[in-house]
């Protein structure tokens, strides 16, 4: 649930007939022990204009607190995003992205959910200069035993440091999703890499100020494709094409580079 490599989403989806693949790995530690997906792979396809397709194919290694470990195919994840308003000339825009998790994975051995869960938020995304900030949240609907429904609110700002770097850091909520679990406040920080036109390293690490997680990180390497790549052509103005949708820019600037 994230608009890597931020937990926060935006709203905008992938460029029309454009691809964007991720090779991440998200570890979290809180009390009930360490859990992470080793690795986990993300596709994203711009399937009509203003729409986008979502996939998630985790593999996971779970270890509870003083019982073994285990390693295997977790819950898939699959989403469409939908941007219902954008104002180019105000840089801002809505959207919703909702989720649903498949119980792919074996709960008993820690490494799924074990009932479906769905996923429904409204983004909301404003860009300034260098500047941009993505805000909103959603409800989670989650049947599984011993879970219950559960609300996410997040806020994050980032900025442009120059041609390759991109930095920023999020706060969120999160109230408890089983019923001996705590209300979360938590932050990020992190940001982009950009390696090429088409690759960049995504990165976050965070705590919880209030909650059960004592630590989090998501590290991602990330490659994007589609028409018109070789004309470096620009994508949704405010936006340069091949870099992660969540990572704008702004485009007087790359035109006078």
């Amino acid at each position: 649930m994230a608009g890597p490599p931020f937990r926060t989403d935006d709203p905008q989806p992938v460029d029309y007939r454009h691809w964007e693949f991720y090779l991440a790995s998200q570890y979290q530690k809180n009390t009930g022990g360490v859990s992470a997906t080793a690795p986990h792979v993300e596709i994203n396809y711009g399937v009509r204009p203003d729409f986008q397709l979502h996939l998630i194919l985790p593999m996971e290694y779970a270890k509870p607190r003083g019982q073994p470990s285990h390693y295997g195919y977790s819950d898939t994840e699959l989403g469409l995003k939908w941007r219902f308003y954008s104002e180019k000339r105000k840089k801002f825009m809505a959207g919703s992205f909702p989720l649903v998790e498949i119980p792919t994975g074996e709960e008993s051995r820690g490494l799924g959910n074990g009932a479906p869960q769905v996923f429904i938020p409204l983004w909301l995304q404003k860009e300034w200069g260098p500047w941009l900030s993505n805000v909103g949240g959603g409800y989670w609907f989650n049947s599984g035993a011993g879970h219950r429904d559960f609300q996410f609110l997040g806020a994050m700002v980032q900025r442009d440091v120059n041609r390759y770097w991109t930095l920023g850091a999020e706060i969120f909520y999160q109230t408890p999703s089983d019923s001996s679990g705590a209300h979360e406040v938590g932050f990020n920080a992190g940001g982009f890499l950009k390696l090429t036109k088409n690759q960049q390293i995504l990165f976050t690490a965070g705590s919880d100020i209030h909650g059960p997680n004592s630590f989090f990180y998501y590290l991602a390497y990330y490659l994007t494709f589609g028409p018109g790549e070789e004309k470096g052509g620009l994508r949704t103005p405010g936006f340069q094409k091949g870099w992660p949708h969540s990572s704008p820019v702004d485009i007087a600037r790359l035109e006078r580079e």
